[in-house]
């Protein structure tokens, strides 16, 4: 605890950085690959992914959360976690393998077979390496599980351009998807200096299953709200409209999720360190919070002002038709930070019973939204999403927050600074975007209509709405290697 401000500091940035080098990552593959596959390819590996992903929220059953969560945690509550881990991963691989010819049989599509019978693998070897990120987590080591994720991203993704170009079509993406999970554990293995002994009885794991099976729960319905809509796309439209609303929802869910990694895991640790610290945590979240956002509302405006150059350099020509569904999903970036740093706030505290509930009623509510969507094909589906998103994100704040030491005038007063500087910003860079014209190759006009952006959010952010002091305070606070007194202060 004594340095844990410098710890959060130093992971934090790390994570930043790794995230970044990860969004790169896996965006020059996607640029790659979908230059070399077609559409359905990514089709046929969707429809698979959107049945088997919720198994893959089981396969710690929360239990890495809890071991983050707690205060105190023992080398056999650890061991015996691991082997939960492992029997997990072993009865959901077994399910998945069951799974195979149903889901075949779902999309009429022979080839899922397969492709189902070679992703249950990777349920087997995440299981194996789930204790040891948590420990990693726990300890706030961020700087290994950042290389960690680097390291076992350009392997799995080098080896699945590789076969692409090869001509094995879709397997590639298998491929690269088995293979993640294998090199990450191993890394894991080895930076973790952890081994696991044997299970034991009786070491007060029951209040840490409760917790996990909360967590769990959640993470289903929660999977189910932002998944159903690619297995009713699947079905009712078939693999080459999933495959381009996919590619689509990939471009908008890569910036949130490395986000949410980088700076969600670091709050996660930090908030849970810090609970029994009522006017740290409040600040410490409040600081992350505006960090989230100050990252995320560019991106959201930006993919809503650009998205036919960002089609256009990312995917080519062939998906053109994913330009309007890029544009309709945009919003879906500002409400998912907006709502998921209080899932940190009450996963930290211990609140899951709340999180529960919420989730209990905003799934249904999403997934009601697919079903009215999707006599539209993939336009209305992404439509009717943005729609239940921005009118559920002030609800499920105000619940989130309510009784705790964080108030929703807090979130309104962290929230409007990034908010009034985007909404400033925006009309500029669209007439940059304007005066540059489309005759202009897209690349150049992507770059100045990003700079112009950029420029002018950083302008509005820093100096207009007196954002400067925090921004600069956090950057000399990393460069001197000293913790800043306006950090939690």
């Amino acid at each position: 605890m004594h340095d844990l401000r410098q710890r959060v500091l130093r992971g934090g940035l790390s994570k930043v950085c790794a995230q970044a080098t990860v969004f790169t990552i896996r965006i020059g593959s996607v640029m790659v690959l979908a230059r070399i596959l077609s559409p359905q390819d990514f089709g046929i590996v969707g429809m698979v992914t959107a049945f088997t992903g919720v198994l893959a929220l089981l396969r710690d059953f929360g239990l890495s959360s809890a071991t983050v969560q707690r205060a105190e945690v023992s080398h056999e509550q650890t061991s015996t976690l691991f082997w939960f881990n492992i029997l997990f991963g072993t009865l959901l691989t077994l399910a998945v393998v069951a799974m195979a010819p149903l889901i075949a049989r779902f999309y009429h599509e022979p080839r899922l077979f397969w492709v189902t019978l070679a992703l249950s693998t990777g349920f087997l070897f995440n299981a194996a390496g789930v204790q040891h990120s948590a420990l990693l987590q726990r300890q706030v080591r961020f700087t290994r599980l950042a290389a960690i994720d680097v390291i076992s991203l350009v392997i799995s993704s080098g080896l699945g351009i590789g076969m692409a170009l090869l001509g094995f079509g879709y397997w590639s993406l298998v491929a690269a998807a088995v293979s993640l999970p294998i090199i990450t554990t191993v890394c894991l293995w080895l930076a973790s200096e952890w081994v696991p002994g044997k299970p034991h009885r009786r070491v007060g794991l029951h209040s840490m299953m409760r917790f996990g099976g909360a967590v769990t729960a959640i993470g289903i319905l929660i999977y189910i709200a932002y998944n159903s809509e690619k297995v009713l796309l699947g079905r009712f439209w078939g693999a080459a409209v999933l495959g381009i609303y996919g590619r689509a929802y990939y471009l908008i869910s890569v910036p949130t999720d490395n986000l949410n990694a980088a700076v969600g895991d670091v709050a996660f640790s930090a908030l849970s360190r810090l609970q029994h610290d009522p006017p740290a945590f409040r600040n410490y979240f409040l600081k992350g919070y505006s960090l989230v956002l100050t990252l995320t509302i560019p991106m959201s405006v930006g993919i809503a002002l650009f998205a036919p150059d960002l089609i256009s350099l990312v995917l080519g020509p062939k998906w053109r038709e994913a330009v309007p569904i890029l544009r309709l999903l945009a919003p879906t970036i500002l409400v998912l930070a907006l709502i998921n740093p209080v899932g940190w706030l009450m996963f930290s505290l211990g609140m899951v019973r709340r999180s529960l509930k919420a989730s209990l009623v905003f799934a249904p509510l999403v997934v009601a939204s697919y079903a009215a969507g999707l006599s539209y094909g993939p336009k209305g589906v992404a439509l009717a999403y943005s729609s239940i998103m921005v009118l559920c994100a002030v609800p499920l704040i105000a619940y989130g927050v309510h009784g705790t030491v964080v108030r929703l005038r807090d979130i309104a007063a962290t929230a409007a600074p990034p908010v009034v500087s985007a909404a400033v910003a925006a009309p500029l860079a669209y007439a940059v975007e304007r005066w540059c014209g489309y005759s202009s190759p897209a690349l150049l006009r992507l770059l100045l209509e990003s700079l112009a952006l950029v420029c002018a959010y950083g302008v509005m952010l820093l100096y207009v709405m007196g954002q400067k002091k925090f921004y600069f305070g956090l950057i000399r606070s990393l460069l001197n290697d000293q913790p800043s007194r306006n950090i939690g202060a």
